[in-house]
């Protein structure tokens, strides 16, 4: 159903409108692909009549801590609720989580089946469960998994740098991929994370150098070895590329050329930033020609001298952006370069989803029913327990791993930000904007919600929802307002 939408949506979309935009427009299919209008479901079990859409859901605790089922309206809307109290209190028990979610996790809109885990964000005591060890294919919430992997091994303050150095003779210079597929074209943007390094800069520089040597024409070849692997992971559809759904994996790349839904990104992102770079040290008085590339590229020599160099934002602001827009590609290309800070080779298709298993076991997290095909959660035959990505952000909310829990903490916001953006927004959910974040994870068939939020009473939770058996009635957008609803209710509950 994905395909008949691109052509219905393209129109809307060409023309400015990136990526993330199609996660909002529920298009891109590693976050939220439109599967068709929702229909209306039957009544869920314990909703207070047929006429009631969904089940009430509990306004927000008056002073002093205690709560109330709120009162519906004819759609069975929760009443806007005051922010949480800020003082932490008491977890919520068990039995007035079960009396508010159970009827929620039946939701017909979510499948007949569902895999949940909300845990205290304190203790990490799971307070609430269904079926949490079952293993389901998680969609994008897998790279909750992957970011446990980039926050062990990369360093949060570092910044990539893409270079050019001198080669093997007087009239050869080398393009040095780092890691950066955020180069912008203009001068470096120390302000923004696309752009932060510029390729003008880096042509300034450049240009500077070799007249400085009494150079006038060069040759530039490419080094792509740094994190080197496979262009796409396994069982990536090869029409998501084609559609502009995604793009290859590479270690050197043009903010300006981010996939666009009907627009297919280039095939070698490599060669495009060479050609770039060339053109804008040719404009600077040096005629420069771009080599044939194929595989790694031309590594330079042990003795070659810097040209220039322009570095990117810090990897803590790369890693946010990943997975704020949810961001396949560039989830695949910081676990290729957490692979290689920690000296292992990524250039098996086996070996980055190998990485994060072995990433998590080390941090003590349980992996039973893991399996993994890619990193980034777009390809289908994945799966993961909610148990799993509870533990993930238990270890986060604990804080037993600093940058672990700054990632966490910055997942996008309900009715604000990223993947989230445009949800939270109805009325039976806007009491919550603004205080859950999590990590997105839709693709035909299969809806998932993984992060925390604050009750009304100021405590701390952790939650894991997995749907990977919605309903073709349904649609993506009827499963996403039903987990929209659970956590909504999960926030204005105090549930003592």
């Amino acid at each position: 159903m994905r395909r008949a939408v691109v052509a219905g949506v393209t129109c809307l979309l060409v023309g400015g409108v990136g990526y993330a935009a199609a996660d909002v427009v529920d298009v891109a299919p590693g976050i939220l692909t439109y599967d068709g209008a929702p229909v209306d479901p039957p009544t869920p079990t314990g909703t207070a009549s047929a006429s009631t859409d969904w089940a009430p859901l509990p306004s927000a605790a008056a002073p002093g801590g205690s709560t109330s089922p709120s009162a519906s309206s004819s759609r069975g809307a929760a009443t806007p609720s005051t922010a949480p109290t800020t003082a932490p209190t008491a977890a919520p028990t068990t039995a007035g989580l079960t009396k508010v979610l159970a009827p929620l996790a039946r939701d017909p809109w979510l499948g007949p089946t569902v895999g949940i885990s909300v845990r205290d964000g304190v203790t990490g005591n799971e307070l609430y469960a269904v079926q949490p060890t079952v293993p389901r294919a998680p969609a994008s919430t897998l790279k909750l998994l992957a970011a446990v992997a980039m926050t062990e091994h990369l360093e949060p303050d570092a910044r990539m740098s893409t270079k050019v150095v001198t080669g093997d003779g007087p009239g050869e210079v080398v393009l040095v991929a780092g890691g950066d597929t955020r180069l912008g074209d203009g001068a470096s943007d120390t302000t923004s994370v696309a752009g932060h390094a510029g390729l003008a800069t880096l042509a300034d520089e450049v240009a500077q150098s070799l007249r400085d040597r009494r150079l006038t024409a060069v040759t530039l070849k490419v080094d792509a070895s740094y994190a080197a692997g496979p262009r796409y992971p396994a069982k990536w559809n090869p029409n998501d590329v084609r559609d502009g759904f995604t793009q290859g994996v590479a270690m050197l790349g043009r903010a300006t050329e981010r996939p666009r839904i009907g627009r297919t990104s280039v095939a070698v992102a490599e060669v495009s930033v060479a050609k770039t770079l060339a053109t804008l040290i040719t404009q600077r008085g040096v005629t420069t020609t771009v080599a044939p590339f194929s595989g790694q590229g031309s590594r330079p020599p042990a003795a070659a001298q810097e040209l220039g160099s322009v570095e990117s934002a810090t990897y803590r602001e790369v890693v946010e952006l990943a997975l704020g827009d949810s961001d396949d590609a560039l989830t695949e290309n910081l676990v290729r370069q957490a692979m290689a800070a920690a000296g292992t080779s990524a250039a098996s298709l086996a070996a980055p989803p190998a990485f994060v298993r072995e990433s998590l076991i080390a941090a003590g997290i349980d992996v039973t029913g893991y399996v993994a095909l890619d990193t980034s959660g777009l390809a289908y035959g994945q799966l993961v327990t909610a148990t799993t990505l509870s533990d993930v952000l238990t270890l986060a909310t604990t804080d037993r791993k600093p940058w672990l829990s700054e990632v966490v903490s910055n997942l996008p916001v309900a009715g604000l930000s990223g993947t989230l953006a445009d949800r939270f927004t109805g009325m039976q959910t806007k009491a919550a904007a603004g205080i859950p974040r999590a990590k997105t994870g839709t693709l035909t068939g299969i809806s998932s919600l993984a992060g925390t939020t604050v009750t009304a009473d100021g405590r701390l939770l952790t939650f894991v929802v997995l749907a990977d058996r919605v309903p073709p009635s349904s649609g993506t957008l009827g499963a996403r307002a039903a987990l929209d609803r659970f956590v909504t209710a999960l926030t204005l509950c105090g549930c003592r």
